[in-house]
């Protein structure tokens, strides 16, 4: 905060909220956020009077550290909860601070800005630039064992799916039994909601990214991917696995060995001091070699989750990101290729260790064919 000049810190992205605070509830639909002082002991979590009693037990903060605002604030507009928030900020003379907001985090509004801009003029609101973020770029060993607790459930859940989806079986009955998985977890590690549905595109849906499943059937003859992710204490470990129904087909089969050929490729220039753009460099090579085009990144940082995006919004796998790995760093790297109306998909969620790389998951990449 001292470096970007920010005297008052207002969090509003979910994700950071627990990250600095601890809370953890599906309250993120409405109005909440956490308030830090660059020179106070604790933050203030700032959250609507119904949710009080979450924030009591789910936080490490003091009792008076929890500000609640009353239910006349939820959908009367032109009131609204930054109401009372401006006046908490006033009532302690921090209404001329250099404040800084989270400008394009989910769930803040641009009525939500333009309370603040309209309530606080004489103060100098700026965009934090995802400063919560980047903190938690890097992990902790205790956050590193939460996500290797997710990766396990991830495991299981995969190997779920590879059993459940057969021709004939309808798409919402397979992640039904996937997401059963999910929650299930293990004996050890119990699971909770993801902040991404389990993504299932399957036949001429491969071609396309995030479709989610359907009441229509599984046909033989097609491919179907599986992106998912196991959740322990909010942390994600996601993992993605492409299954072919049928008879082999040499062109996926070839596909996907030249996919996991690029991923692996990218994955060996994972070490500390290179960059993102290092490590796409190496994939890219690969595709480049074999003449197949892809766009989209391939790969972005993970750790806490919330709907609707398990990413954090700060370093990406694609060519000129030039954010330089350093231990701990943990990101999901996704191969997805796609042709029009095919397509096959590999994915990792990778730890940047002292000397080069470790996957949270074990299971094989290779085109599972049924």
């Amino acid at each position: 905060m001292q470096d970007k000049g920010i005297e008052l810190l207002i969090s509003q992205d979910t994700n950071n909220m627990n990250y600095l605070t601890g809370y953890d509830a599906w309250s993120f639909y409405y109005t909440q956020c956490v308030i830090v002082h660059v020179n106070a002991e604790e933050p203030l979590c700032f959250v609507r009077a119904q949710d009080a009693g979450g924030a009591y037990i789910k936080t490490y903060l003091k009792r008076e550290n929890i500000i609640v605002y009353e239910e006349k604030y939820i959908h009367t507009w032109p009131m609204h909860p930054y109401d009372p928030l401006i006046e908490l900020i006033k009532k302690n003379k921090w209404d001329k601070l250099n404040i800084g907001v989270e400008m394009d985090s989910h769930y803040f509004t641009a009525y939500c800005y333009e309370k603040l801009k309209q309530g606080l003029p004489n103060a100098k609101i700026k965009d934090s630039d995802r400063l919560v973020n980047w903190a938690r770029l890097v992990k902790s060993e205790s956050e590193i064992n939460l996500m290797k607790g997710a990766a396990l459930i991830s495991q299981e859940a995969m190997k779920v799916a590879m059993k459940t989806i057969n021709p004939g079986v309808r798409q919402c009955d397979a992640v039904g039994e996937i997401q059963k998985s999910l929650f299930y977890g293990t004996k050890e590690f119990g699971g909770e909601y993801s902040s991404i549905a389990t993504l299932l595109p399957t036949g001429k849906g491969t071609s396309a990214s995030h479709l989610t499943a359907t009441q229509d059937k599984f046909v033989e003859g097609e491919a179907t991917i599986i992106e998912l992710s196991g959740v322990y204490k909010r942390y994600h470990a996601p993992m993605a696995r492409t299954v072919l129904l049928g008879k082999p087909d040499q062109l996926k089969i070839d596909t996907m060995k030249k996919t996991i050929e690029a991923l692996e490729m990218g994955i060996s220039a994972v070490k500390p001091g290179n960059t993102a753009d290092d490590v796409a460099q190496a994939f890219w090579k690969i595709l480049d070699k074999y003449g197949i085009d892809k766009k989209s990144r391939t790969g972005y940082s993970i750790g806490i989750g919330y709907p609707p995006d398990w990413g954090e919004h700060t370093l990406n796998i694609y060519k000129g990101d030039m954010t330089v790995l350093e231990p701990n760093v943990c990101f999901h790297m996704i191969a997805v290729m796609q042709f029009g109306d095919w397509g096959v998909e590999a994915s990792e969620a990778i730890r940047v260790t002292e000397t080069g790389s470790e996957l949270f998951c074990n299971m094989s990449k290779e085109l599972h064919i049924k």
